[in-house]
């Protein structure tokens, strides 16, 4: 049931990528200057025991369906474990399907193929760049954060300006469409991930004040990120549409740069980024809804998670739970409103896999809101000890023992996904054209940055693709982006050298090598395909006699 256009509130959702509990100065840091987030945060409600997953693409997938990360099959940021299954519903979704406008900018990070693209999962709008980050494989070539090509709407389209202003540019054009409508609108900025560029005048005062690098441009990412922020609050004071319009700020992860070495400001927690300790996997959420009576300013300390997010909104909005769906996470509605009398305490777990396929207990959090086990063996009384210092499980072997039992639930309730692979739809209501990028191989080595192209790696990996329907398909193999036309010999883009390469394709029945001729920028070849699932492998041998599998493949529907 969806509400009416007038009583409907919209929803604003940020989400920063790599940054800590830490690097915010309402929560202590000294070194940073965060006015426009600051203020959010006094007139929101605050979460403080408040954790995702410890990196980009688990935290991404468990937000959008509220399900566990493991569950649905995303445990790691590349190597075909950060695609989303076209089968699972998302909060986008939900919105589209309940009237609202959906629009996503800035970082997806759970599949750049049919069906997992932001655009198949709900998505009405987008405005994004490709892979995990700006200049990772599957963006567009080249990019570097400045004056770089994105794809909205699936097409590309050069834009002027730093990333981060883009986003909320693009965020701030959707907010004003169509007004009749409400809006589900996410912003997920890929700053202040590394690589750590931003303008001359964002870093310079902290490199004038003695803070080190990559620490400095870290800041000064975070200070342009709040500069956009309080752009887009008074965007949406503007328009009249604050007090009707649920704001969201949070973070993907621990700080990536914020704290090293002993410097920065952790807020008192031990890990970072990819930690199973709090620091990798605690940070803020706030929540400000004036016209629901949300916000104030007040502190919620009950445990919760990244898996809440989207049943909280659905009640929040007044929407049925989508039949076909099991919540791992709860409402968090009633602490919103102030009613934390009956809220029970409850047992999450947090991990990062990060490796094809999971292991019992690797980089583990169980939490209560009193207790961390971290790993299976070590145990923190998280009041007292919200450093995680000092290791009690040897006085509390009953507690090990029963949190230990909780985990051991929680791995046999999710285990059974682990032995299925989300698979890049070829064929069928697929476009007719599709481009895989090593950034999704199965493999030990998976190059997933430009630079790992560049370099020349000789790895090779396996993709997981799934034919819809039977018939010809072309297979283009290529060393390069296939738009650059830079001859597969080549060393470098630029690099014109005229020679034969010897290329090799398997899939199916087929195992078949070939040569293709003097300057050619892609080895070809035709192959009829039954539908079904299938692991394609390639091969490209170089001059110098080196392996390597072709980083970009394009399937093209020949019928």
């Amino acid at each position: 049931m969806s509400v009416s256009a007038q009583a409907a509130p919209n929803v604003l959702l940020v989400m920063t990528d790599d940054q800590g509990y830490g690097d915010l100065s309402c929560h202590g840091n000294a070194e940073i200057s965060t006015p426009n987030l600051d203020l959010l945060h006094g007139e929101s409600v605050r979460f403080t025991d408040f954790h995702v997953s410890p990196t980009c693409s688990p935290t991404r997938a468990a937000l959008m369906t509220g399900r566990y990360n493991n569950r649905v099959g995303v445990w790691h940021t590349i190597m075909g474990r950060s695609i989303l299954p076209g089968r699972e519903v998302t909060m986008a979704e939900a919105f589209r399907d309940n009237g609202y406008r959906t629009g996503i900018f800035g970082k997806w990070h759970l599949g750049d193929n049919f069906p997992s693209r932001a655009s198949d999962q709900g998505f009405e709008s987008s405005l994004i760049h490709g892979g995990g980050g700006v200049g990772q494989l599957p963006d567009y070539w080249g990019n570097d954060y400045f004056d770089d090509t994105y794809w909205r709407d699936g097409k590309t389209e050069a834009f002027n300006g730093y990333c981060t202003d883009v986003w909320f540019d693009g965020a701030m054009e959707f907010l004003e469409k169509d007004r009749d409508r409400p809006f589900f609108c996410y912003l997920s900025t890929n700053a202040p991930h590394g690589p750590y560029l931003v303008a001359d005048k964002y870093r310079d005062r902290h490199l004038a004040a003695g803070i080190e690098e990559p620490r400095a441009s870290f800041y000064g990412m975070i200070e342009n990120i709040d500069e956009n922020m309080g752009r887009l609050l008074d965007r949406l004071e503007s328009l009249g549409i604050a007090d009707n319009t649920i704001v969201i700020f949070m973070t993907d992860n621990g700080t990536a740069a914020g704290f090293r070495d002993g410097k920065g400001h952790n807020a008192g927690m031990r890990g970072t980024k990819g930690s199973p300790y709090d620091g990798g996997h605690r940070v803020p959420f706030f929540v400000r809804w004036p016209g629901g009576g949300i916000g104030g300013g007040r502190d919620v300390d009950a445990l919760s998670a990244h898996v809440d997010v989207m049943p909280t909104l659905l009640e929040l909005c007044g929407f049925e739970t989508p039949s076909d769906v099991e919540f791992d996470g709860v409402s968090l509605v009633s602490l919103l409103k102030g009613e934390e009398s009956g809220w029970a305490d409850r047992v999450l777990v947090a991990d990062s896999q990060r490796i094809e396929y999971p292991e019992q207990w690797r980089q583990s959090a169980v939490m209560t809101e009193r207790w961390r086990l971290v790993n299976g063996k070590q145990l923190f009384e998280i009041a007292v000890d919200p450093g995680q210092k000092s290791d009690v499980s040897e006085s509390h072997p009953e507690i090990v023992a029963e949190l230990r039992e909780d985990y051991l639930e929680w791995w046999s309730d999710i285990s059974p996904s682990f032995d299925s692979f989300p698979r890049i739809a070829i064929g069928g209501d697929a476009p007719d054209r599709v481009m895989l990028t090593s950034h999704d191989w199965h493999g030990k080595n998976v190059p997933w940055h430009q630079r790992h192209v560049l370099e020349g790696k000789p790895w090779n990996g396996t993709w997981k693709i799934e034919i819809a329907e039977s018939g010809a398909y072309t297979f283009g193999l290529h060393r390069w982006p296939p738009h650059l036309k830079v001859p597969l010999a080549a060393s470098a883009p630029g690099d014109m050298t005229m020679a034969e390469t010897r290329a090799r394709l398997s899939i199916g029945d087929l195992d078949e090598t070939i040569v293709a001729g003097k300057g050619a920028t892609r080895a070809s070849f035709r192959v009829d395909m039954d539908a079904g699932l299938h692991d394609l492998d390639s091969t490209l041998f170089d001059l110098k006699g080196v392996e390597r599998g072709a980083y970009f493949v394009v399937i093209e529907d020949v019928d």
